[in-house]
């Protein structure tokens, strides 16, 4: 049965996560203590006490969500024997592909912390708040077909594009408010629901250009090696393992489109994969999971019962 471990992006925090896991491994304990380290910040605390708005703020909520991940996967490897070469392919939505090349020991763990606080920061620098907007759109007939023709109308007034291609009933824009505004009207007509998200910056988009300018300076001068288990990647929706291309693809993918639903199924398709472990979080990437690949099984790893019982059906 060949498995894919995948990694949760922004949305998935909330006050306490991870707390289960640290206080029952010292494994998930010592990754939390080195993301505090390398960001000289008590991330932790942050994490199981709050406030979630703090939690929340794109700088924090990145690191955090990571922070978890490798606190799942490092349980996964140190008290159970599974490490991630186990997995055919790894792969993460967008904050979550830092994540998955951290697992697959392509970025060593504190330079992960690292990027993805500078990341954060960076992407609340590129547009001042308001300016930009995300939006959902959601219902049977919302497909990333539909998502285009919603952001080309918006694009008559503004930068709008589609960000987000999750699943079908699942695609999300982002751009201009004003663009935006648009195309969720447009959207509307063409039979599809839109909801505004409630984010801090239109993220995916090339608002967002200025953040990926850092991101390419900052990337230009890590350590990257090539992961333990190739990375499917966001923007292209297809296996590497190359470092340099990972370092160019995470560099686009600051204003790429985040392509889940094509790279879910070019998993189950040409990757052959019947198993999604979702490492971290919340449980957003195993629904999502079932939905795309009904017939892949998918559970979201998220405690130390999960754990235990992820370790002992792959035993």
């Amino acid at each position: 049965m060949s498995l894919a471990f995948i990694f949760p992006g922004q949305g998935s925090q909330a006050v306490g996560m991870g707390g289960e896991l640290a206080q029952a491994f010292a494994s998930a304990r010592a990754v939390f203590e080195e993301v505090d380290e390398a960001l000289k910040q008590k991330l932790s605390v942050l994490m199981r006490d709050g406030p979630i708005e703090d939690l929340t703020l794109t700088e924090n909520a990145q690191p955090a969500l990571m922070a978890v991940s490798m606190a799942v996967m490092r349980v996964l490897e140190a008290d159970f024997g599974i490490g991630v070469e186990r997995a055919a392919f790894v792969a993460g939505h967008s904050l979550g592909e830092y994540s998955a090349l951290a697992a697959a020991g392509a970025i060593s763990l504190a330079d992960t912390a690292r990027l993805l606080k500078l990341r954060g920061q960076a992407m609340q620098r590129a547009t001042p708040v308001g300016v930009g907007a995300m939006a959902s759109l959601i219902g049977p007939k919302s497909d990333v077909a539909l998502a285009e023709k919603a952001a080309e109308a918006g694009s008559a007034v503004g930068v709008c594009v589609v960000a987000n291609d999750n699943n079908t009933g699942n695609v999300v824009i982002s751009g201009d408010k004003a663009a935006v505004d648009l195309a969720i009207e447009t959207a509307k007509t063409l039979g599809a629901r839109a909801i505004l998200l409630n984010v801090s910056a239109p993220f995916h988009c090339p608002l967002m250009q200025p953040a990926a300018d850092e991101m390419a300076e900052a990337l230009a001068g890590a350590t990257i090696i090539a992961p333990r288990a190739p990375l499917v990647a966001n923007v292209t929706a297809r296996p590497t393992h190359d470092p340099d291309e990972i370092r160019r693809l995470l560099v686009e993918q600051v204003t790429g489109r985040v392509r889940w639903r094509e790279s879910m199924e070019w998993l189950v398709g040409e990757g052959g994969v019947t198993r999604f472990a979702e490492a971290g979080a919340g449980k957003v990437l195993s629904g999502m999971a079932k939905r795309i690949a009904p017939d892949a099984e998918a559970a979201a790893l998220n405690t130390p019962a999960d754990i235990e019982a992820f370790a002992k059906a792959f035993a």
